[in-house]
């Protein structure tokens, strides 16, 4: 069972988020959870889902919506610097932050640690964790991709939601599923979700 430190922030793309966490806890892994007030704005927005403030409350629901999963759930709230993430004696597996707003991203990249989503996410860069970020946003500026770029040699993977479409998806989950996918096999989490390139078929595909 592995760790994982789960952050959603205020851009657009909660659907991705909550299938990522639908996926890791049927997949048996452990999920610490933090959102930020932004993201349960997005997500009443996104997914007509409310998102409660007490984290014990967000517990509750969330297992009410996700139903039974052979993993582990706990919510932190945001201001919560005792949570376990929060220090490098126990900074979980990896983390992601999906969606990621372009905010969130300039703060880690400069090291700014004002909230737990941001001091978790300086911690796994300091620990040599993986760190995923999955940004939502376009266009992207000079400033952004800058920032993208200095997370990237610190050593974080910079992930966007870019769908591809090889293998014919049919409806919108299936685009949601094929983003899922690529984040989980960067966590080393095993996964069924979409076919591998060379497991397509090529009788549809043109050149």
């Amino acid at each position: 069972m592995k760790t994982i430190v789960l952050a959603l922030t205020g851009a657009s793309g909660l659907p991705y988020a909550m299938r990522l966490l639908e996926c890791l806890l049927q997949g048996g892994q452990r999920v610490h959870l933090v959102y930020s007030q932004a993201a349960q704005i997005v997500a009443k927005q996104e997914l007509d889902f409310v998102f409660p403030s007490r984290p014990q409350d967000a517990e509750i629901v969330l297992l009410e919506r996700l139903g039974k999963f052979s993993g582990e759930l706990r919510v932190f709230g945001r201001d919560d610097w005792f949570a376990p993430m929060a220090s490098g004696s126990n900074p979980g597996d990896a983390m992601v932050i999906c969606p990621c707003t372009m905010g969130t991203l300039a703060a880690v990249s400069t090291g700014l640690s004002d909230d737990l989503i941001t001091r978790a996410a300086d911690v796994m860069l300091k620990e040599g964790r993986p760190l995923i970020l999955v940004p939502r946003e376009t266009p992207l500026s000079a400033i952004h991709l800058e920032n993208m770029l200095r997370l990237s040699r610190a050593g974080a993977t910079i992930l966007p939601p870019n769908p591809g479409f090889y293998y014919h998806p049919k409806s919108v989950q299936d685009l949601v599923d094929f983003v899922v996918a690529r984040i989980l096999d960067h966590l080393g989490v095993d996964h069924t979700l979409v076919e591998r390139w060379g497991q397509v078929s090529t009788s549809s595909i043109k050149i």
